[in-house]
């Protein structure tokens, strides 16, 4: 298949059954478009992906956070298994290009949505276990979805802690301006910049303004943690 020697080479994990690897890349878009088999796209593997995703995340957090109460882990793991985090988790791995998603939900930018990187991500962590166990499984999830926990619970995070920064370390208000909007309608990109007060920080880039603000909301964050004395919510 094209791209598996390169996609193993970036998860570190060589697949015994090529099939599996890519099922996991096809969407329903693609399957339904050359009338294949209606088990022949990702949900499945999505499926027991997620299931096992949910399993490994709460052992990690269960042992990392041995003070955490049952609310507060439930509420991390919530923000770690969840659409916009598991897509943030697909980009080192550009996992979008290697989607096989019908015409036009590849020219409507299906590689870049999250709600389809998000699955594939979970199809993929099904498709390892399938093919190499739980210990695989864990291990990939340990090095793509639970490494740098502290960032990706800023990003998921991220407007709320901006808000709650601004208030306690500036007079200014923070805004969010619209800086542009590229494309047609069936497939728009909004650019969108963080303010305090008039002061420009970070920019985003989303299918939709409430994520572009949370990429602009995202970049600020990083900018602010680069200054002293700004005080993050614990």
């Amino acid at each position: 298949m094209k791209f598996q020697k390169e996609f193993e080479e970036k998860i570190g994990y060589c697949f015994q059954s090529s099939r599996l690897l890519k099922q996991a890349f096809t969407h329903s878009s693609y399957a339904n478009e050359r009338h294949m088999s209606k088990l022949a796209d990702n949900e499945r593997l999505e499926f027991l992906g997620d299931a096992v995703l949910e399993v490994v995340t709460s052992d990690f957090l269960f042992h990392r956070y041995p003070k955490y109460p049952e609310g507060e882990l439930t509420r991390l793991r919530a923000s770690i298994v969840c659409e916009p985090t598991l897509a943030f988790c697909t980009r080192d791995l550009e996992l979008g290009k290697y989607l096989l998603l019908g015409k036009g939900e590849a020219q409507t930018g299906g590689r870049e949505r999250k709600s389809i990187l998000s699955d594939a991500m979970e199809a993929v962590i099904g498709a390892i276990y399938l093919d190499g166990g739980f210990a695989s499984a864990k291990e990939f999830i340990h090095r793509f979805v639970l490494n740098d926990i502290e960032h990706k619970q800023l990003f998921y995070d991220s407007k709320t802690i901006l808000q709650e920064v601004i208030q306690g370390n500036y007079s200014e208000e923070l805004s969010y301006f619209l800086l542009a909007e590229e494309g047609p309608d069936h497939d728009k990109k909004f650019i969108v910049e963080a303010r305090i007060g008039t002061t420009a920080y970070g920019k985003g880039c989303g299918r939709t303004k409430k994520s572009a603000e949370q990429e602009a909301a995202y970049a600020t964050l990083l900018q602010l943690k680069e200054q002293k004395n700004i005080d993050f919510p614990q």
